[in-house]
């Protein structure tokens, strides 16, 4: 079963966002990533509905979000955490989605992305970016 949450993800699912930029913005870092909802179904699909679980306890200040998988060999929950501070944009809203997906990268779900290279892309100057 663990092996296949760790099953890479449809192009179409992954997108893309600007991680660090050049001084003068003219130039980011495009980084790889997945949708929390994409992770929940991946969820579904391999433990079931019923076979996974999460829950967000807080540490310091900074939400923790921890996914219990039922063991299929005793049907016991094991439990992997990771947390996340707020983000720029819908701060609690932010960090609970990025903490659920941290947590779900310890289960192996969507790991494989941190192995994209990153690159560096020509940005559009939009809105504050300058």
């Amino acid at each position: 079963m663990f092996d296949r949450l760790k099953v890479p993800f449809a192009p179409d699912r992954i997108s893309w966002r600007v991680g660090s930029t050049t001084q003068d913005k003219s130039r980011g870092l495009a980084l790889a990533y997945i949708d929390a909802r994409d992770v929940m179904d991946r969820l579904d699909e391999v433990c079931g509905p019923a076979g996974w679980q999460c829950r967000y306890p807080h540490a310091n200040g900074k939400t923790v979000c921890e996914i219990g998988i039922r063991s299929d060999s005793n049907s016991e929950w094991i439990w992997k955490a990771d947390g996340a501070g707020d983000t720029d944009v819908e701060a609690e809203k932010g960090a609970l989605s990025d903490a659920f997906k941290r947590a779900a990268v310890r289960w192996g779900v969507g790991r494989y992305l941190y192995d994209i290279p990153s690159i560096w892309v020509e940005l559009e100057a939009k809105g504050r970016s300058h």
